[in-house]
């Protein structure tokens, strides 16, 4: 009998960024909400946020763990560039315990945080879909068995990471996304900056042998840094390649505090929703920007959209609704994705050309505009003379006028 089975307005499925932002925006609205989240979970990930997310979506200062006032760029000779930020920073959180924040916040918004593992999605004579998922009792041993469990939700958000069960067995073409995998491990820096890393400072790898086809990157978490390096090239070693890095950067003796890997989407699915009472957020949708690789602003974003596409479902029961999720989102964002995947596309597909990549980036028009976009999450309007500026030196480094 599903009579008994409580019902919610809402089961969000994941609780990192996206599903967590998702559930405490509409908890504070009044709506019915569970927050399912996997217990024991760390995404792999560099934990740098701009401004404009600890802006909108108010995060405190006590979850940052350093704040990066420059990049380095490092080219496949070994040549490096440094971009300073003018007249701000870049925050940097530890996904486990910044994660952990959202689902808390959420929980003190009035969502029902259980934790537990989605397994699959039926329904009920009315048609209302069930959520299944299986949980340990509060208490229970290692080794104990998994209790099943159901409850009925009225519709569901699928936040639930780059492969995604819900987008698997809801979202038609879901299973066609496409990957780079990513590795890291969290390393204790030293006390004190060397020549090779500073706490201040985010360094990326623009190496083919690190990367064929991505980058590498140091990225300094106080205390700890994130060395890590993606690639989409089926049988590269990921581990090696950290390995290699961590002795570029002078790291190689430094203590191991975690290892980590997971797949990272690298363009956002065709559709989000399935027309009925599902739609996607975060990873799962594929919100994750080519070039960088830069996901949890977009995943928080992405999860708010969700929210509200939900809500004006909830409200008129129009399932178009839905929809807007999506099409909001890429009205915003979609043209920095578009010219970041054709960044990736172009710069990274050679030593040659990655090295012309950096040396572009010496230009300080380049590197106002660069972190301006950045930090702002936008494409900025520049004096029209900059924009041309710009546009003759791309050209003059892409067909190789000029010297890297």
């Amino acid at each position: 009998m599903t009579d008994s089975l409580e019902t919610f307005d809402v089961v969000v499925v994941g609780g990192g960024p996206s599903g967590s932002t998702a559930a405490t925006d509409l908890a504070r609205l009044g709506v019915k909400v569970r927050l399912l989240d996997r217990a024991g979970r760390i995404k792999p990930c560099g934990g740098a946020i701009p401004p404009k997310l600890i802006e909108e979506f108010a995060i405190p200062d006590s979850l940052l763990v350093a704040r990066v006032n420059s990049a380095r760029m490092i080219s496949p000779a070994n040549i490096a560039v440094d971009m300073p930020i003018e007249g701000g920073f870049v925050g940097m959180v530890d996904r486990e315990h910044f994660d952990e924040w959202l689902r808390r916040r959420a929980a003190a918004a009035g969502a029902d945080l259980c934790q537990g593992t989605f397994e699959r999605i039926t329904r009920d004579a009315d048609g209302v879909s069930i959520v299944h998922y299986c949980s340990k009792p509060a208490g229970s041993a290692v080794g104990d068995v998994a209790v099943s469990n159901r409850v009925r939700a009225r519709a569901i958000i699928g936040a639930d990471g780059a492969m995604s069960a819900v987008a698997k067995q809801c979202i038609p073409g879901a299973d066609q996304m496409r990957y780079v995998a990513a590795y890291h491990e969290i390393v204790q820096v030293p006390r004190a900056a060397t020549q090779k890393f500073s706490g201040a400072r985010c360094d990326v790898y623009y190496q083919g042998r690190l990367s064929p086809d991505f980058y590498g990157w140091i990225f300094p978490h106080g205390d700890t840094a994130s060395v890590g390096v993606g690639s989409a090239q089926k049988g590269f070693s990921l581990r090696r390649a950290t390995e290699e890095l961590r002795a570029a950067s002078e790291l190689v003796d430094a203590k191991t505090v975690r290892r980590e890997g997971a797949p990272i989407p690298m363009k956002p699915l065709r559709r989000w929703d399935n027309g009925r009472d599902v739609v996607l957020a975060g990873d799962a949708a594929g919100v994750v920007a080519p070039a960088s690789g830069e996901g949890i602003y977009y995943a928080m974003a992405g999860g708010r959209f969700a929210a509200a596409a939900v809500l004006q479902l909830l409200k008129t029961g129009d399932v178009r609704a839905l929809s807007r999720a999506r099409r909001d989102f890429m009205k915003l964002h979609g043209t920095v994705f578009w010219v970041l995947g054709i960044m990736q596309r172009f710069w990274y597909s050679s030593d040659r050309r990655r090295e012309r990549f950096v040396s572009i980036c010496r230009d300080v028009d380049v590197q106002r505009l660069t972190w301006q976009a950045y930090m702002h999450k936008k494409l900025v309007r520049a004096k029209p003379l900059t924009h041309i500026r710009i546009f003759a030196k791309d050209m003059a480094h892409l067909l190789g006028i000029v010297r890297a």
